[in-house]
């Protein structure tokens, strides 16, 4: 049995909360429980005036693309897409990537082209089966419960109405004792309200906090979530959910696909300031390449890349593919706002982005403004330059080459400190497999 990445990371963060560096990525493919037909994106065949959608056989492919590549730690569907891959294809035998399902469907992600469901408060709702996604069908053998997918996201949407709000932690309640029983573990994904106006934007992140802090203090050992997945509300409210308990793993969600620099940025800014983990969903399907996407989130989340450089190679990668980009480089590299609701209705956010200036070919990181600087010893960006980080002071190169040229570090690792623009392109590209 191979051991699932996502156990090994959680077992490190856990053991050493705040020094850990691991960090969790997810696919989260499981849109054909919120957008139907629409739900794998558009299909490149589409002609001007015509929407054509790819197939659900498509989608499924791309799936099974992303998870042989091996990058994620978890693959979220929907529970009909985990029959097929993981019971039937038995897609994730000898895979360190964990298969998961939605295992709820609140009423704000059911979007049906015409439907009007997200403009009204969420309604708890679910239409996927535990014992479906563990063995294949109902009421499953001890024995058999192993077979298919043992983690699922399960979604809250508080809206601060409180006969709404009630009934969704009484279903949150049910759906604990069931999970608990089976075997079942859960990420708990919280969204910002889906109505407007029921809360002060100003104070909404520590709603939410306080939501969440208040929700799981009755909720003891196993029955509690892996991690969360929730909106990005900047530094100050993401370090006031961490600082209050580290063993509670805080994750981020994607939202709406905008701009690479978007994904690539809040990936970036939310790991600095404690977020584990990053589900990625539409940010990965409207990619031009997912693979290639894939890999620089990768890159990022490992802290060997920067958003900006990240969003330079991956153009690269694409015209090397002969691939068009959706946005010319100097577009792609600018921050717009996006949603981070299913129905876009509700929070939309922006990432500020830090100036970058070279300096010896190195990138030299500047805070935006309203955001504070890292303090001695803390870099985590990756860029190796920050003082106090591993590849300034401990960890600096020898003065070491690998057989291709570029610096190295002791023990082989690549030396990015060391690096000049021009070769950190090439090396991942060379990573990629594309050469020159």
């Amino acid at each position: 049995m191979v051991t699932k990445s996502l156990d090994r990371k959680l077992a490190a963060i856990h053991a050493d909360p705040h020094g850990c560096r691991e960090f969790i990525l997810a696919d989260a493919k499981d849109a054909d429980m919120a957008f139907g037909i629409g739900a794998p994106g558009q299909s490149p065949e589409n002609h001007a005036g015509e929407v054509r959608f790819r197939t659900l056989q498509e989608y499924r492919e791309q799936i099974r693309l992303n998870t042989r590549q091996g990058l994620v730690d978890i693959m979220l569907m929907s529970a009909s897409t985990n029959y097929q891959l993981t019971l039937e294809e038995r897609l994730f035998d000898g895979s360190h990537v964990t298969p998961a399902i939605r295992a709820n469907d609140t009423t704000d992600v059911h979007l049906a082209r015409g439907s009007r469901y997200a403009e009204y408060p969420a309604q708890p709702h679910r239409s996927a089966l535990l014992d479906h996604a563990m063995c294949g069908h109902v009421d499953c053998a001890p024995e058999e419960r192993s077979r298919g997918a043992d983690l699922g996201l399960y979604s809250v949407t508080f809206n601060n109405i409180p006969e709404q709000d009630f009934r969704t932690l009484e279903r949150f309640h049910a759906f604990r004792e069931e999970a608990e029983r089976k075997g079942f573990r859960y990420f708990l994904e919280v969204f910002d309200p889906n109505v407007p106006g029921t809360i002060d934007p100003d104070v909404l992140p520590h709603f939410l906090n306080d939501m969440i802090a208040r929700m799981l203090a009755g909720v003891a050992g196993s029955g509690r979530p892996v991690f969360l997945k929730i909106v990005y509300h900047g530094p100050k409210a993401l370090e006031e959910l961490v600082r209050y308990d580290p063993h509670l793993v805080v994750g981020i969600l994607g939202g709406s696909a905008g701009t690479t620099f978007d994904a690539f940025h809040l990936l970036a800014e939310a790991k600095k300031y404690g977020a584990k983990v990053a589900l990625y969903g539409r940010k990965i399907n409207n990619a031009e390449n997912q693979l290639a996407f894939i890999q620089f989130l990768r890159l990022i989340a490992d802290g060997e890349i920067g958003a900006a450089e990240a969003v330079r190679a991956y153009h690269a990668v694409l015209d090397h593919l002969g691939i068009r980009p959706h946005r010319r480089l100097e577009d792609d590299l600018k921050p717009m706002a996006t949603s981070m609701s299913y129905g876009g209705g509700s929070t939309s956010v922006v990432v500020p982005p830090k100036q970058e200036a070279a300096s010896n070919g190195v990138a030299t990181h500047i805070p935006a403004p309203g955001v504070v600087a890292q303090s001695k010893g803390s870099c985590d960006c990756g860029c190796g330059t920050c003082e106090g980080s591993p590849a300034s002071s401990t960890h600096r190169s020898n003065g070491d080459v690998d057989r291709n040229g570029f610096p190295t570090r002791d023990g082989g690792l690549p030396d990015f400190n060391r690096m000049d623009v021009a070769q950190r392109l090439e090396y991942h590209r060379r990573r990629l497999g594309l050469g020159r």
